[in-house]
């Protein structure tokens, strides 16, 4: 059964009205603001959200030492669930607010207090990623506990904070050097978790000393009893970070370095070309990891200009040929942008997204007068550069006719029929509709007839599909599942890749469910691979999943259970001790009947669902290149450091 919850606009319309009063306009005080709407701030409450509030404070320490002070900066993750950073800069200021209260309480405890709104540099921050004075207040109120202590020239001084609201402070004289340390426990009744990740912190702490060449960054894991320690420090910069992205890759350039400066503002760029069909881009402004921006837009823009016009005065464009353009040269490119301005602007609190116009400005003027000296001094990776781009474009020119001539073939110059073996849904409201991936017509069978005809689309897949990793979206094409699932979902192809049209998708919930077996996890990630490489707005935005049909089915008299894995098999073994259990193992998705698969797993009251998510996308790259793409040694290598720590994962 299905439930439809129903809105009544009835009679009782003008009573809601009038019991609308005054007394219902609501100020809250402090940071409570933020603790009743924590999304607003911090993005969710999933663990990006509890790695945010960290990366917050750590970004604090990154801001001193850009503008010149400190040089270590050490991450502590404690067994008790608190999490320390310290750094050795300057401190913050010992003083009394205008507020009434120190500066220490303020700059923990006071919305939009901070020392970055000043006039461009009068406070010692030339630049700085932090400008809404929003960042350690959102960490301080979405914290069970935060301490807070500083020390500036002899004294330091401590506040303590209980879930936002102030509770202590204390100042003494020590003889230890400036800087300051922020400790906090995140509030669990919050987030979803409270578990940091040890990798995904090494992970970002690491990309924070390729940016920043000299600082050395430490942590340390006390939550075992065998401490994890790691360290990280770069003396090349960006030089080293684009060498580590392109790690497992066939490079067919040097890497270009670009360092400009123009007043108070400058830009870092490093970009180098390999063989692969995609690109890799990292975007930063003053060390703040961005997705998209102006600074990217600024850069393609003065790139595409600046190649063109060379490839013509050397005469390796033709006065007839076109130009190329900015699809073309994204092909087989790493690239690296951190943008250095004052007084950026962001697209919210995340900061995810660079909005400011002189951003593109910047990066575009920084970048065009370098680009040109760089192509002239190195003549061979230029010619490279062009010759690929210029591939590039045959092969989008090659796949716009082949899908010419596949629409003219069906009869449609408009679009694609849906694949013919689709059990479509009868719903056309996308925000309802999910498609279920299934391994097989048997398995298919059996989903058809458990499902929900109205929201609930079926797509068999047949056998093993391309591994894409290897293979450019032309070849993709050629594999009929691939076609099946782009046509299915609603995708359109673009060039070389495929555009995801969030208001032309058919489904908002793409479904894989395999067998547990190793044939299905197999299929699993040849599938993620086909959407991480041509689609992968499909998974950062949220659309896709993996079911989690279960494994065992445990009857106890006339009681049938269904049980995930073997952990949930132990723990209900331990609950019935002594009882008489038959326990069955389904060895795949067709032991299901069609009641029983509908029951556990495609009812959506009962059944479990794992959404697929990005932390670090860096991260994701590296692993998908060494599983799935050519290079023997790194698979091995990844294996071999990993084997450990590996997990069933149903």
């Amino acid at each position: 059964m299905y439930k439809v919850n129903k809105f009544n606009c009835g009679g009782n319309e003008m009573s809601k009205t009038m019991n609308y009063t005054a007394d219902q306009i609501k100020t809250l005080e402090g940071l409570e603001a933020i603790r009743q709407m924590p999304g607003m701030y911090v993005g969710s409450v999933t663990t990006d959200g509890l790695h945010h509030i960290l990366k917050e404070i750590i970004s604090n320490s990154i801001d001193e030492y850009i503008n010149g002070s400190g040089d270590t900066i050490e991450v502590v993750l404690k067994k008790d669930g608190w999490v320390s950073v310290k750094d050795n800069a300057r401190g913050i200021p010992i003083g009394i607010h205008s507020s009434g209260c120190s500066v220490l309480q303020a700059v923990f405890g006071i919305v939009n207090t901070g020392g970055k709104y000043t006039k461009d540099g009068e406070n010692g921050y030339n630049t700085s990623g932090g400008q809404h004075g929003v960042g350690a207040k959102a960490t301080n109120a979405l914290s069970d506990y935060l301490i807070a202590s500083t020390t500036r020239e002899g004294i330091k001084q401590t506040v303590s904070f209980k879930r936002g609201q102030f509770v202590s402070e204390k100042q003494e004289k020590v003889n230890t050097k400036n800087g300051t340390c922020v400790s906090f426990k995140p509030d669990a009744t919050i987030f979803e978790t409270v578990e940091f990740d040890f990798k995904r912190i090494a992970s970002l702490l690491k990309e924070f000393a390729y940016l920043c060449t000299g600082l050395t960054l430490k942590l340390r894991d006390e939550r075992t009893d065998k401490v994890k320690e790691e360290e990280f420090f770069s003396a090349n910069g960006l030089a080293d970070y684009i060498k580590d992205l392109n790690k497992g890759k066939q490079t067919i350039t040097s890497v270009m370095m670009i360092n400009s400066e123009m007043d108070k503002s400058g830009v870092d760029i490093a970009l180098q070309y390999n063989t692969s069909y995609g690109d890799t881009v990292k975007l930063f402004t003053n060390m703040i990891p961005n997705t998209e921006g102006t600074h990217l837009t600024g850069f393609r823009s003065a790139l595409t200009r600046t190649i063109n016009q060379y490839a013509r005065d050397k005469k390796i464009l033709k006065e007839k040929d076109d130009n190329l353009s900015g699809e073309d040269l994204k092909e087989g490119q790493t690239l690296i942008i951190n943008l250095k301005m004052l007084k950026p602007v962001f697209e919210g609190q995340h900061k995810e997204k660079l909005n400011s116009t002189e951003g593109r400005t910047l990066t575009e003027q920084l970048a065009a007068k370098e680009l040109r000296v760089w192509l002239e001094n190195n003549p061979n990776d230029a010619k490279t550069i062009i010759q690929k781009a210029l591939l590039s474009r045959k092969a989008r020119e090659a796949a716009k006719k082949a899908r010419e001539a596949a629409r003219k073939k069906s009869g449609s110059v408009l679009s694609s029929p849906l694949p013919g073996k689709l059990a479509d849904c009868q719903s056309n409201d996308p925000s309802e509709c999910e498609i279920y991936l299934v391994e097989g017509d048997s398995a298919a069978g059996t989903a058809k007839t458990a499902r929900c005809r109205r929201t609930q689309a079926i797509l068999p897949l047949r056998g093993k599909i391309l591994n894409v990793e290897k293979a450019e979206l032309s070849k993709a094409m050629a594999n009929a599942e691939i076609k099946s699932m782009i046509t299915a979902f609603g995708l359109q192809v673009n060039g070389n890749q495929i555009t995801v049209d969030e208001d032309k998708l058919r489904y908002k919930k793409i479904i894989i469910m395999t067998d547990g077996d190793v044939d299905g996890s197999h299929i699993r990630i040849l599938l993620l691979t086909f959407l991480w490489k041509f689609a992968r707005d499909l998974i950062t935005k949220g659309y896709v999943y993996c079911a989690m049909p279960p494994l065992y089915k445990v009857t106890k008299g006339k009681d049938n259970t269904y049980l995930l894995d073997d952990n949930a098999l132990a723990q209900y073994k331990a609950k019935y001790p002594g009882a008489a259990l038959t326990v069955s193992r389904f060895k795949g998705l067709g032991e299901m009947n069609a009641e029983q698969l509908e029951e556990t797993t495609m009812n959506k009251e009962n059944r479990i669902l794992k959404q697929i998510t990005v932390s670090d996308m860096t991260i994701v790259e590296r692993v998908v290149q060494s599983l799935m793409g050519d290079s023997v040694s790194l698979r091995k290598q990844f294996i071999e450091e990993n084997a450990k720590e590996a997990q069933v994962d149903l």
